[in-house]
């Protein structure tokens, strides 16, 4: 079992430049994360399905300088640069500099894009930042080849995490599973770890995304997760989200798509709940939030066709359903579902495998 220590570089030599490309993609829970410890440990362990088109796509170009008493980057956003965003990139080369040594030694050029639109309210950070640490570990392989593929991977989502807690989950997919679980073998707080007993049932599983506000929220997810620490309810949620996940793990395995929606809707209300009732208490759910919940609950009575949905820390509605019944479901959603998004959009992804080489 690799532990923090494994995960700092000690050997290794020098290049005078290179360049690497990888895309991460975003990724949804399925159990959720909420609620964190000291140096981004969850509270809770969470699973989530790996989606494949809402993705960060990052170019990282490195050559080595004469001094390296800084780091020293230069960040493109969509080929312009990105000023706004440099102090985030800054934090994350500070908390991993301890297990990438090397980073002082080399100037960066990172040049980044998504492939969903930038202010979808799709969460941009997990992608963003897995992509990113692909990067910094090509790097590694680079002046050190001797690390094996498991490692690179391991270590990759280490320091993903470091970045933005949920990014762990968009190395590897299709299903990922983060935080220490009793059930789950080799299951870590420090880095996600492949599910692979999935059902059939679950291949190919449909992720329709709903934007229903494409704006700010009014309360960030850091300040949301730090808000659990004096939570009335925290204990009971962090026991509830073993719970849920030993009976998903279990689900999807069997392919009880019946089951798999119980707990998928009630994980994301209570993951609202929480928020609710938190002190302070805030709500990111919209009017068109509920209306929408409403509308899937009638459709799926009425028809007893599958499809189920899920909330992120947002507004926005993921719309989950198997694969054998994407033509219904995306007609549903045409008719009576597009209305209450903002603009009419909507993003279709599916599972996908996780980061890959460009």
């Amino acid at each position: 079992m690799l532990t923090e220590k494994d995960f700092i570089a000690t050997s290794y030599n020098s290049i005078e430049s290179a360049s690497f490309e990888w895309s991460a993609p975003s990724n949804i829970a399925l159990v959720k994360y909420w609620g964190k410890k000291e140096n981004q440990i969850p509270a809770n362990p969470s699973i989530s399905f790996t989606l494949n088109n809402c993705k960060t796509i990052t170019k990282l170009e490195v050559v080595k300088k004469s001094e390296n008493n800084s780091f020293s980057f230069d960040l493109l956003f969509e080929g312009k640069p990105k000023e706004d965003f440099k102090p985030k990139i800054q934090k994350f080369f500070e908390r991993i500099e301890k297990y990438c040594p090397f980073l002082k030694e080399y100037h960066f050029k990172i040049d980044t894009q998504n492939t969903f639109p930038h202010s979808s309210g799709i969460a941009s950070s997990a992608s963003g930042m897995a992509a990113l640490a692909m990067n910094i570990m090509s790097l590694e392989k680079a002046i050190n080849p001797t690390i094996s593929d498991d490692y690179f991977y391991s270590k990759a989502s280490f320091l993903a995490r470091l970045g933005s807690g949920s990014a762990c989950r968009s190395i590897k997919g299709e299903v990922v599973v983060w935080g220490n679980h009793a059930e789950i073998n080799g299951s870590s707080n420090l880095f996600g770890v492949e599910f692979s007993e999935i059902h059939q049932n679950f291949k190919n599983y449909q992720d329709t995304i709903l934007l229903v506000d494409k704006g700010e929220k009014q309360v960030s997810s850091t300040v949301g997760h730090d808000l659990m620490h004096n939570h009335p309810y925290a204990e009971r949620r962090f026991t509830q989200a073993h719970e849920n996940l030993s009976q998903i793990k279990a689900i999807l395995s069997s392919g009880n798509i019946a089951e798999f929606i119980k707990i998928v809707e009630s994980e994301a209300l209570t993951l609202h709940a929480m928020m609710m009732t938190s002190m302070p208490y805030f709500i990111l759910m919209k009017p068109n939030t509920l209306e929408i919940i409403n509308k899937i609950w009638k459709f799926r009575n009425e028809t007893q066709i599958p499809v189920c949905f899920t909330l992120d820390a947002g507004a926005n509605v993921h719309v989950l359903y198997p694969e054998n019944v994407k033509e219904n479901v995306l007609q549903f959603i045409q008719d009576e579902l597009v209305g209450y998004c903002q603009n009419g959009q909507y993003i279709c992804d599916q599972i996908g495998n996780g980061a890959k080489s460009n």
